[in-house]
């Protein structure tokens, strides 16, 4: 580079090619005071940067060991690398301290813009011009946008360009100003740009430029690639098309600089005059905002211009002064037009590459990023503002919006040229075209033969515009159109689609950089002969995919689709629902409307006309059924086409109908020959059938046969009405004949329904008639029917045509036959022997129907084993073999099987066989065992006996209730015996056994056994000997003494020692006969005894007892008890042992009362001391002289009070007194001592009586506990009791109480607080209210009446920044509010406790109300006006800020109340402070009287009365409200009578003969007492005339409407009279109309604007709905409201469950924000959702984690304060902001956006691991000055790789591992400070980890389930709403009203004509009588709630005074 030698300074020089040197030019900027101005270096050609360092530093005498950087003034440090090629002849450079150093004074730069040779080519041409009307201006301010667009194509995020017209002549004179945001220029990039034809392809060199090395930008949609700065002359030509100057400003983002260049056409003649170079001037650099070298008062406003630099990072701005006077009236006039323009022209940069439609996302994206404002200041006037994206009618958005249908194709032209196409169909709709018109294009051709058929449209929708707009690089190339392509021009014959249809298309062509362009970009070079060249290939676009088509063929179609889908042309009225047609294909079949009636080319055609069809083959004839229309419609529509349904005629004979298109209609049709030809159809049509028997078995109606019977072949011929036999229908013109055919049915009737059982049919042969075979299967019984019927050959119908075809039906029955046959019916069972019963039987012909026994039979009955008999048999319907009887052994009781044989003689089947189960017969004898008649058993046994029931075939029997008794007799209480039989008929009879009491010797008893259910059968006696028993029956205890046996009677009571035991015991048994019974081992085993579970059984052999222990307790009595039991008897012998103590053995103590003793108190209780034996029995061992043998002593016991007393009741000693030295509380031991004797008690010593109170994990009392007023204390208050030791007191139910001042407010509040077992009271968290500053509060206890003090709490109270306390607004106090007009702006901010201001509020939550002032109260009423805060502006305030603009001051003069209203929540709102507001009449319009007189009617006679015209008329002036305004107003009124004629020159005179009277006009009114004709007056009899009240008021600068009164006049009096009744009349059918009118008209606009809202809020539905569907929620279509309530519970428990799930928390206390200005401690800032990074990185910043960080330095100062300078600090507002690092920057492994070396360990900066809940900007401040560059990678091996790598090629900065490892900067690793401890040993200072995404994505799901459900409610609301309007606008009431009204409209019209008969005249009064009328429509709508009002009192008024 340094080798070319480029630039316009090559090649100059001294001498020759050795001795050339550099010129440099040096500016020292090093401090403020260096010197200013530059100073020139020489620099040779062959010096290298260090001679140039010396040679500089000669040149400014500095030192050369002094540090400084020399850079150029784009910042670029001069090195050895680079000097060669950056020190250029004529470089400017800077002498810096560092490069990033701000300057800090200006410099001047030399530069040299020597135009480009492309000057002296493409120079002469005229670049702006005006075209078809059009003002070139725009398109001149399009260049300088073309260039922001260019600049900003590399933007992220918004791509802001503005054009601001300063107007204003206050600062400075006009100008016009464009900026942008985009990246910049830097100085040599600023000289490019003057460069005249410097373009982006010749930029080379020494042309330092953003377009250097060009490549060609990468196809995009549309070539939106905001490639259109191309050429280097738009922007110069621009400049100077609308102005004389131009100042350019600029700033790139890498630069601390800003460079500013002026050009102007007076600099440029100033240089020529002084023969100076034109091309050359100085570019400015200077610092942000530095505007000390404007000082022209013309350009004051760049002063503000410039004051905004500080906050941009780059921008460009144009300045033009000197603008033309044409350019400003223009601009200023034409403000729509031409804006309207610019957003036609960058209509896809704004609006992407779809364009603007109606139902698209207005998100930012890639391709809708672009914000083009426009503002104009003017003086005196509201800044007028617009975004080029707002606005709603350009042409382009016009044709989007209007269009139903796009065609999408592409042009590939030669080279790499491609086109880009669109067509769209604007349809025809109702009764109007929908191409939009262009205002610079007028289309609208008068045409003076409109056809008003709704079909046919002959004009063009289009006109004469062409087809296409083209677009080059994205934007509009205004000059050039395509009319259009041979595929998609009106073909020359008629194609697929109307010729009109062609005239509904408009287009636009998209093209790339390939074809050429004017330089003004107004002009396409060669488009159209490009794309209409042959080789030019169209293919088209469907889907995103380009396809290869015939295009032509595929436009014919696509226009004929758009004809039949959207144009509407045929009406279709009478709806009558919807259907599907199942008979089309499955994707037709529905829905499709039908409708009775069709208006098409001014004809209607309904349901039932006659018509006839053309193009149908064959032709149709019929009547109208219905007509289809596909779709889903509703009512009236209108559409192309659709179907009709014809029913063909006659009907008769056609019974079918035809569906064909509307179009096939024939609209020449003759009813009358549609008539006849059914007339003559219908007489050749069959009517009966002849039916014969030629083979005999005639089938005769109601004949009965039996089953079997045959019937006869039969003949059948068909006749019509003559007589004529026939075998297929008439032939007829729409088609072949049908055959007939004869079919023959036989039906059998039956309950259940018809069934056919015969089937047959038969067809007419050429040489056969019809004709059937005889029937000989008829065998079922019932009734039948013989049916023949003729039907069609083809579909076998018996009708046509809607009739019958003739039939014949023969009824006749079929019987049984005789019996053959029989078989057995149901048998009543069981069968027993002996017992009679009855067979049944059956009988059956031989087809087997139920038959009758008519003859006498004889049956025979055979069975083997059994004996039979009967008694007969019955004839009849029920047969029955009677009596039948059976005798016989069966074996058992479950009886035997038989087989019984019934043989009937005579029958064809005459025997049949019955399987039959005889059982037992009924109980005839008893049979008992043993058979013996004597019997002998034992006392207390019981006796069994067998027994059996037999019948009387000896069977044993059973039956039901069939129980066998015993009775014993002879003795008393004998048991009775009893067995049921009836199951087996045998079993055992048995009972208990027979017990005798005292039997001493032998006794007879006598048992007699029956059967008491059966009395026939005779009982069975027997006699019985009853021995006495051998059984043991008594039982004795006897205790050995020596040789003495002692006899221990039953419950008797033994004494023993205590603890010893009881030897030799015996016992003896004995029987009822008084024997003893020797003791076997199975008597033994039967002996039990209760005191020992195990007995020896030798020893009761030998008649011994086991041995009893006695208990070692004298209060324990042992029961003893000795028992036997067997199977016949249960003893049992008993005593009871009492124990006696024994010998002394221990001293026992025993503590009576509690065993707690409080410190310093007694113990309440006493110990009493006692003596007991070795079992613990009490001995009577004390007596009073024990006392001073007894010792106590114990740790800590206060012997002091000691006292011993002895109980000679108890035998005890008795010891109080007991008391301990005050210590720690806890378990006492004390010991007693006696003789040898002794023994310990404890007790527990536990705190003494409540003294004091403490708190319990309260911080340090000395200091006040910092709160936010209104919030929660951070710890809850818990109190505790303690003694005077301060030892805790469990002391529960003790009250507590909180003594604190009347301001300080806590709640909970009102609460009972004691306290729990503990002795402490947990008080809770209390939220604090109280004044700023500090407060006390005092906890108090109180116990058994005295007051325990607490400690003292110190509380700070801080004002709360988030709580809001009062509404602060601004407004102009001095501004006057005229009725109707606008309010001025109001600016509220919501002010909390610390006076901040509260931002991030929803501005839905802020309302204005306004209402009439009155005296009942300052609450505003329910109908008090409310209104919404507009949208914030570019230009105003900070968040936090609403504003309410352009709200309507009210019509009516009067005092206003204005309140804003802050809905803080559902029940809290906050109100401002109420503005009172003064409402005064605006501006004077019109002359009124203060009470409208009545219409006068005069003569001109004698009498005054009748010459009167006005009396006591006070006129008033009013604005456009009818307020009375003007009161300082002085003038005169001047009457003047005029006629309806203007040339009538006949007009009545006033009293005195005079034609105009004047009237004083005093304080805004004129009072005339009284107006008067002159008598004989001139003026034509029965004529109106008018009074005109003309004000003249000098000091009014407008002229006020005048006054204008009718009046009627007559010659004479009686007509007088008449009139004046009419003129009455009149006046009140006036008022009543003018009354509806008013009505009406409100309704409408009402009904109006609640559509609006309607359809507003269906789109907010429809647009929700698209965002739920994109996050997966689909919204049914019914049940709504439903499913999105359950849809939001779901996914708020979903919320709800996620937030609950643990996650990593910072248990570190966060400061109490106490202001806005406190963000936090730095823990509580950040969230890490990695564990292990969150380990690492918090235990890196450990020293920073209790940091809290500020905004300013005062709020920091203010913490540091309160704490005593503990809290660590940090305030934003003091962090060095050039040295954090840059977010965006990559990690260094990446240079140039190239990977350097492949790492290892995933590497990532550990700023990026961080999420911020809050304050974003601030925590990316905070968190990159402490992390900086820090990067986190897996483990150490991979951070020691990634260093050594990156150090090879930058500085590496501190690395951590996830594995808890660092490196320092430096290097350094190892050791425990480089070493992270696990998560636990962080003690809480840890960062949380942040609420899983999936919570996030729940969050945004619930909140578009609200936003739904809330604009579903608005929009059913709405709907409702507007419903019930509408049906009160349809009700009968308002009917009722508008016939009303047109009644009264006619009688007003008619009373007219009657009152003056002169039509004319009434129109000239009309007009004059109906002033409101105008009024109306003139002003502005009212607001919605004050027409709903007006409505609702018009209509109660309509009611009452109507």
């Amino acid at each position: 580079m340094a080798a070319a030698g480029g630039g316009p300074s090559a090649g100059a020089g001294r001498g020759g090619r050795g001795d050339r040197c550099r010129k440099v030019y040096v500016f020292d900027r090093r401090e403020k005071d260096s010197e200013q101005g530059e100073r020139l270096v020489q620099v040779g050609e062959r010096l290298d940067f260090a001679g140039f360092r010396a040679a500089v530093c000669q040149r400014l005498g500095i030192s050369p060991e002094e540090k400084f950087v020399i850079t150029t003034t784009s910042r670029k440090e001069i090195t050895s690398d680079n000097f060669d090629e950056t020190v250029k002849d004529g470089v400017t450079l800077y002498l810096l301290k560092s490069v990033n150093q701000l300057l800090l004074t200006a410099t001047k730069e030399r530069i040299e813009f020597l135009p480009h040779y492309d000057t002296l080519v493409k120079s002469g041409m005229y670049e702006y011009y005006a075209s078809e009307g059009q003002n070139p201006l725009p398109f001149a301010l399009a260049e300088l946008i073309d260039n922001s667009l260019s600049a900003t194509s590399r933007n992220t995020g918004i791509r802001k360009i503005q054009i601001k017209l300063h107007f204003d002549e206050t600062q400075g004179k006009p100008a016009v100003a464009v900026i942008d945001n985009g990246r910049g220029m830097t100085s040599k990039q600023l000289n490019n740009w003057a460069v005249y034809r410097l373009s982006k392809f010749t930029r080379q060199g020494d042309f330092e430029s953003d377009h250097s090395g060009y490549v060609r930008p990468v196809p995009v949609p549309r070539s939106l690639n905001s490639d259109i700065s191309y050429f280097g002359v738009g922007g110069k030509q621009a400049v100077f098309f609308v102005g004389q100057s131009a100042r350019m400003i600029s700033k790139p983002a890498d630069s601390q600089d800003v460079h500013e260049l002026l050009i102007s056409k007076e600099d440029f003649e100033k240089k020529e005059k002084n023969n100076e170079s034109i091309y050359s001037g100085f570019i400015r650099n200077r610092k942000p905002s530095d505007s000390v070298h404007i000082t022209n008062d013309d350009e004051r406003f760049l002063h503000c211009l410039i004051s905004e630099e500080k906050e941009k990072k780059s921008f460009t701005a144009v300045v033009i002064t000197g603008v033309q006077p044409e350019h400003i009236l223009y601009l200023k006039n034409y403000f729509h037009l031409w804006t309207r323009q610019l957003a036609h022209i960058y209509h896809y940069y704004i609006h992407g590459p779809k364009g603007n439609e109606k139902h698209t996302s207005k998100e930012v994206g890639p391709f809708n990023n672009i914000d083009i404002e426009i503002s104009m200041f003017e003086k005196g006037k509201a800044p007028k503002i617009v975004n080029l994206r707002e606005i709603q009618d350009d042409m382009q958005t016009l044709y989007i919006n209007t269009a139903t249908d796009s065609f999408e194709f592409k042009a590939h032209v030669e080279g790499d040229g491609v086109v880009e196409g669109i067509i769209r169909y604007h349809p025809f709709l109702y009764d109007r075209e929908t191409y939009p018109d262009d205002p610079c294009f007028p289309s609208k051709l008068k045409d003076e033969d409109d056809d008003e058929d709704c079909y046919i449209i002959e004009k063009g929708a289009r006109g004469k515009r062409p087809i296409f707009e083209c677009f080059w690089n994205g934007r509009l190339i205004p000059y050039t159109s395509v009319e259009d392509f041979d595929w998609c021009a009106p073909p020359k014959k008629r194609g697929l689609a109307p010729i009109e249809c062609y005239n509904r298309i408009s287009g636009a062509l998209f093209t790339n950089d390939r074809f050429q362009v004017s330089t003004n970009k107004l002009t396409f070079m060669d488009l159209e002969l490009k794309l209409k060249d042959k080789n030019t290939l169209f293919t088209r676009i469907s889907n995103g995919q380009e396809q290869r088509v015939k295009i032509d063929r595929e436009f014919s179609f696509w226009l004929k689709d758009c004809h039949e889908k959207y144009d509407k042309q045929i009406k279709f009225t009478l709806f009558k629902g919807i259907i599907t047609r199942p008979d089309l294909p499955a994707r037709k079949q529905g829905p499709w409307a039908t409708y009775s009636a069709i208006e098409w080319d001014g004809k209607i055609y309904k349901a039932g006309q006659l018509v006839k069809t053309i193009k149908t083959l064959p032709l149709y004839y019929g009547s109208i059924e219905k007509f289809f229309l596909y779709g889903n419609h509703d009512g009236e529509v209108y559409a192309t086409g659709g179907e009709v349904q014809i029913a063909m005629e006659p009907r008769a004979l056609y019974d079918e109908t035809k569906v064909v298109p509307i179009a096939k209609l024939d609209r020449t049709f003759a009813e009358k020959a549609v008539k006849k030809y059914v007339e003559d159809e219908m007489a050749r049509l069959p009517d009966r059938l002849s039916v014969t028997w030629p083979e005999g078995d005639e089938l005769f109606p109601n004949e009965i046969r039996p089953a079997g019977t045959t019937i006869g072949a039969l003949r059948i011929e068909i006749l019509n009405k003559k007589g004529e036999a026939m075998q297929k229908l008439p032939g007829t013109g729409h088609g072949g004949s049908k055959k007939l055919l004869v079919e023959l049915k036989v039906i059998l009737h039956t309950s259940s329904g018809n069934k056919e059982i015969i089937s047959h049919i038969s067809q007419h042969g050429g040489k056969w008639p019809y004709w059937f075979k005889k029937m000989e299967n008829i065998q079922k019984l019932g009734n039948y029917t013989l049916k023949l019927q003729v039907v069609l050959n083809e579909s076998n119908a018996d009708t046509y045509a809607g009739r019958p075809l003739p039939s014949k039906a023969i009824k006749f029955s079929v019987k049984e036959g005789k019996p053959e046959k029989f078989s057995f019916g149901p048998l009543d069972s069981p069968f027993r022997i002996g017992v009679p019963f009855n067979i049944p039987l059956e009988f059956q012909d031989e087809f087997g129907h139920a038959s009758q026994l008519i003859n006498d039979i004889q049956p025979v009955l055979e069975a083997s084993g059994l004996s039979l008999q009967y008694e007969g048999i019955t004839k009849g319907p029920n047969c029955i073999i009677r009596g039948v009887t059976a005798k016989g052994l069966v074996n058992s009781c479950q009886g035997k099987t038989f087989n019984l044989k019934v043989i009937l003689p005579g029958f064809k089947e005459d025997s049949q066989i019955l399987k039959i189960r005889f059982l037992p017969g009924p109980p005839h004898q008893l049979k008992v065992k043993p058979d013996s008649e004597f019997l002998v058993i034992e006392n207390g046994t019981a006796f069994p006996f067998q027994v059996e029931v037999l019948d009387e075939s000896d069977n044993i029997t059973t039956q039901s209730k069939l129980v066998v008794h015993c009775k014993f007799l002879g003795a008393p209480n004998l048991p009775l015996y009893t067995v049921d039989c009836s199951s087996s008929g045998t079993s055992i009879l048995s009972g208990p056994a027979i017990q005798v009491q005292n039997i001493k010797k032998d006794q007879t008893l006598k048992a007699k056994i029956e059967i008491p259910s059966c009395k026939d059968v005779a009982p069975v006696e027997k006699t019985i000997k009853l021995l006495p028993s051998s059984h043991v029956a008594k039982l004795q205890i006897f205790s050995v003494e020596g040789q003495k046996a002692i006899q221990i009677k039953h419950q008797d009571e033994v004494t023993w020692i205590a603890g010893d035991v009881m030897r030799n015991l015996i016992f003896q048994m004995y029987d009822e006969g008084e024997r003893e019974i020797h003791v076997t081992p199975t008597l033994a085993e039967k002996i039990k005894v209760n005191w020992t579970p195990e007995i020896n059984k030798e020893h009761l052999l030998q008649g011994l007892l086991p041995d009893v222990q006695v208990p070692t307790s004298v209060k324990d009595m042992r029961y003893c008890q000795v028992s036997f039991q067997d199977d016949h008897v249960s003893l049992e012998s008993a005593f009871t042992v009492r124990p006696l103590p024994d010998e002394p053995k221990y001293l026992k103590c025993e503590l009576k009362g509690a065993k707690t003793v409080q410190m310093g108190q007694e113990l309440q209780g006493e110990i009493v001391v006692i003596v007991t034996d070795q079992y613990g029995n009490l001995i009577q061992a004390f007596s009073p002289s024990s006392l001073s043998a007894l010792g106590i002593a114990g740790t800590g016991l206060d012997s002091s009070q000691l006292k011993t007393t002895f109980q000679e009741n108890t035998q005890s000693i008795s010891v109080r007194g007991i008391k301990f030295i005050p210590g720690p509380p806890g378990n006492k031991e004390l010991c007693f001592t006696w003789r040898e004797f002794s023994d310990f008690i404890r007790v527990q010593l536990i705190s003494g009586p409540p003294a004091k109170l403490l708190l319990i994990d309260w911080p340090e009392l000395k200091e006040s506990v910092p709160v936010i007023n209104g919030k929660e204390l951070q710890h809850p208050l818990i109190v505790q009791l303690c003694d005077q030791w301060d030892n805790p007191a469990p002391v529960p139910q003790v009250k507590i109480n909180i003594i604190k001042a009347n301001n300080l407010k806590l709640t909970p509040s009102n609460q009972q607080y004691k306290t729990d077992e503990r002795g402490r009271a947990n008080l809770g968290v209390f939220s604090v209210y109280a004044p700023r500053g500090k407060h006390t509060m005092q906890v108090k206890a109180i116990h058994n009446r005295n007051t325990i003090e607490g400690p003292i709490i110190k509380l700070m109270i801080l004002p709360d920044p988030e709580k809001p306390v009062r509404l602060n607004v601004k407004y102009d106090k001095d501004t006057l509010f005229l009725a109707g007009g606008i309010f001025t702006d109001f600016m509220i901010t919501v002010i909390s406790e610390d006076d901040s201001i509260i931002k991030n509020i929803n501005p839905a939550r802020i309302t204005m109300k306004m209402w009439k002032h009155s005296n009942n109260g300052n609450r505003p009423p329910a109908n008090a006006e409310t209104f919404s805060c507009n949208k914030i502006k570019g230009n105003d305030k900070e968040d936090g800020c609403f504003y309410f603009r352009d709200k309507a001051i009210p019509n009516k003069v009067g005092t206003y109340c204005i309140q804003f209203v802050f809905m803080m929540d559902k029940a809290l709102i906050l109100n401002s402070e109420q503005i009172i507001v003064d409402v005064q009449p605006n501006q004077p319009v019109k002359l009124v009287p203060k009470i409208q007189p009545a219409t006068p009617a005069v003569s001109n006679v004698h009498s005054i009365a009748n010459r009167t015209l006005v009396k006591d008329l006070h006129l008033i002036v009013t604005d456009d409200f009818n307020n009375q305004t003007g009161l300082d107003l002085v003038g005169t009124i001047i009457a003047t009578i005029k006629g309806s004629n203007e040339e009538d020159t006949d007009t009545p005179l006033f009293i005195g003969k005079v034609r105009t009277l004047e009237f004083p006009f005093v304080k805004g009114s004129a009072d005339i007492t009284s107006l008067v004709l002159a008598e004989n007056s001139p003026g034509k009899d029965s004529t109106e005339y008018f009074i005109i009240f003309e004000p003249q008021l000098p000091d009014l600068s407008r002229t006020l409407e005048s006054y204008i009164l009718p009046f009627m006049f007559s010659n004479d009096v009686k007509k007088q009279q008449q009139m004046l009744a009419f003129a009455k009349q009149k006046d009140e059918l006036s008022q009543s109309i003018e009354m509806y009118r008013t009505v009406f008209e409100t309704s409408k606009q009402l009904i109006d604007e609640m559509k609006c809202q309607v359809e507003v809020a269906k789109s907010k539905e429809a647009q929700l709905r698209n965002e739920l569907k994109t996050n997966n929620i689909d919204i049914p279509t019914t049940q709504q409201v439903p499913y999105i309530e359950a849809v939001l519970k779901r996914k708020i428990l979903e919320q709800e469950e996620l937030k609950k799930k643990p996650r990593r928390s910072c248990t570190l206390p966060n400061y109490t924000k106490s202001s806005g200005n406190v963000l936090g401690k730095i823990a509580h800032l950040a969230q890490i959702e990695d564990d292990r990074a969150a380990m690492v990185i918090s235990w890196h910043l450990a020293s920073d984690m209790d940091c809290v960080v500020t905004l300013t330095t005062d709020a920091a100062r203010r913490i540091y304060d309160e704490t005593q300078g503990r809290q660590q600090v940090l305030p934003l507002d003091s962090i060095y902001r050039k040295t954090l690092p840059d977010w965006r920057r990559p990690l260094p492994h990446y240079r140039n956006g190239k990977l350097y070396f492949r790492p290892i360990g995933d590497p990532v900066f550990a700023r990026d691991l961080l999420t911020f809940p809050d304050n974003v900007e601030h925590c990316e401040t905070v968190f990159g000055m402490l992390l900086g560059d820090t990067i986190i990678l897996d483990n150490l091996d991979a951070a020691n790789h990634y260093r050594r790598e990156v150090v090879k090629i930058t500085h590496c900065p501190t690395l951590l591992t996830r594995d808890g490892d660092r490196i320092r900067s430096n290097g350094k690793f190892g050791g425990l400070q480089n070493k992270a401890p696990p998560m636990d040993k962080l003690r809480g200072m840890v960062f949380g980890a942040p609420v899983p995404k999936q919570c996030l994505v729940l969050g945004q799901q619930i909140d578009l389930l609200q936003q739904y459900r809330n604009a579903l409610d608005k929009l059913n609301s709405l709907t409702k709403e507007l419903n019930s309007e509408l049906e009160y606008l349809q009700s009968p009431e308002m009917k009722k009203k508008k016939q009303e009204l047109d009644e009264r409209e006619k009688t007003l019209k008619l009373m007219e004509q009657q009152l003056l008969g002169i039509t004319p005249m009434r129109k000239c009064s009309d007009s004059l009588f109906h002033p409101a009328k105008v009024e109306m429509a003139d002003c502005p709508n009212p607001p919605k709630r004050m027409r709903r009002e007006i409505t609702r009192q018009n209509r109660n008024g309509t009611k009452t005074n109507v």
